[in-house]
């Protein structure tokens, strides 16, 4: 006579779904997700979390802009500082290269 097949039914202790396991195969034969977390209890709390990621978002956006402003400035800036740092380092004359090192 064969053996009646039982499941095992396993919580997954991360996303809290259920899995339904075959002993014998050790294959997973049914997965029922887990029940959906309300985020918001109602809707007021619900507008007011999206009127205050829209201000955020527009804090990032006038701070992305005001950097952009003096992008030019820093540039220069960089610029006058590797040119300086390049007219204070001696030249060593040529460039080495990969032959000339054997």
């Amino acid at each position: 006579m064969a053996k009646a097949h039982s499941t095992i039914d396993v919580a997954c202790p991360d996303c809290g779904a259920l899995l339904k396991i075959d002993p014998e195969t050790r294959a997973v034969i049914a997965h029922t997700p887990a029940p959906r977390k309300r985020t918001f209890e109602d809707f007021d709390q619900a507008t007011r979390a999206l009127k205050e990621a829209e201000e955020r978002k527009e804090s990032v956006f006038r701070q992305s802009l005001e950097a952009q402003k003096n992008q030019e400035d820093v540039f220069n800036k960089r610029f006058e500082e590797a040119l300086k740092k390049a007219r204070e380092t001696p030249d060593s004359g040529k460039p080495l290269r990969e032959f000339d090192l054997d």
